[in-house]
C-alpha cells in the first residue's frame, strides 16, 4: 500500500513541474515567433530600395523614395570613351520617361581606368552643365571588390554580373528586384524596350486601380 504522505509529495512534485513547464513552453513559443518575425523582416529587406546611400551633395538618403518606380542604375565616369554617348542617351531617357515613374540613378566611380578623378562637386557640375543631367546622382563610390557600395553588391549578387568597366547598367523593377544587367558596350537604345515595358506595366496598373 502506498504511503499517503508519499502520494501527497508526488502530487506536489507534479504540480510544481506543471507550474514550471507551462511558462517555459510559453516563453519558447514567444521566442520562436520573434525569430520568425525577425527572419521575415530580414527577407523583406532583401531588395535594392532598402539600402541607404550618400547622394552627390554628401547627404545620406534612402533608396526607398524610388520604390514603385523603375530605375536604371549606372556607374558613370566623366573621362571615359563611353561618357559622351551614354550621358546624352541617359539624359534623353530621363527626359522621356521620367514623368512616368522612371529614374536613372548615377553612381560615379573611379575604379576603372581612373576616369572619374574629380570631387563630387566637380562631377555634378560637369554632368549638369555639359549634358543637362537632371537625374539623381550619388557620391563617388566603389562598385566592385571588398569595399564596394552595399547597394551595388546587391545588384551584383542578384545578377551574377560584376562591373568590369564604366557605364554598366542594372535595371531595377518597382519592387526593388533586379531584372537585367548590361555591360558598357550595350547602348541605351538597345535596352530601352526593356525599360519602357516595365514603365508601361506601371501605367496600366494605375489605370486598373482607378
Amino acid at each position: 500500500m502506498l504511503d499517503p504522505e508519499g502520494s501527497v509529495e508526488h502530487r506536489a512534485s507534479s504540480s510544481f513541474s506543471r507550474v514550471f513547464l507551462v511558462p517555459l513552453a510559453m516563453l519558447l513559443a514567444v521566442a520562436a515567433l520573434l525569430f520568425l518575425a525577425f527572419a521575415a523582416s530580414q527577407q523583406k529587406e532583401n531588395d535594392f530600395y532598402t539600402f541607404k546611400v550618400i547622394n552627390i551633395r554628401g547627404k545620406l538618403v534612402s533608396l526607398e523614395k524610388y520604390r514603385g518606380s523603375v530605375s536604371l542604375v549606372v556607374n558613370v565616369a566623366s573621362e571615359c570613351g563611353f561618357t559622351d554617348s551614354h550621358y546624352k542617351a541617359l539624359q534623353k531617357l530621363q527626359r522621356d520617361l521620367g514623368p512616368y515613374h522612371f529614374n536613372v540613378l548615377a553612381f560615379p566611380c573611379n575604379q576603372f581606368g581612373q576616369q572619374e578623378p574629380d570631387s563630387n562637386k566637380e562631377i555634378e557640375s560637369f554632368a549638369r552643365k555639359t549634358y543637362g543631367a537632371s537625374f539623381p546622382m550619388f557620391s563617388k563610390t566603389a562598385v566592385t571588390g571588398a569595399g564596394a557600395n552595399a547597394a551595388f553588391k546587391y545588384l551584383v549578387e542578384s545578377t551574377g554580373k560584376e562591373p568590369t568597366w564604366n557605364f554598366w547598367k542594372y535595371l531595377v523593377a518597382p519592387n526593388g528586384k533586379v531584372v537585367k544587367a548590361w555591360d558598357s558596350t550595350v547602348t541605351i537604345e538597345e535596352i530601352k524596350p526593356y525599360i519602357t515595358e516595365l514603365v508601361r506595366k506601371i501605367i496600366l496598373k494605375q489605370k486598373d486601380e482607378l
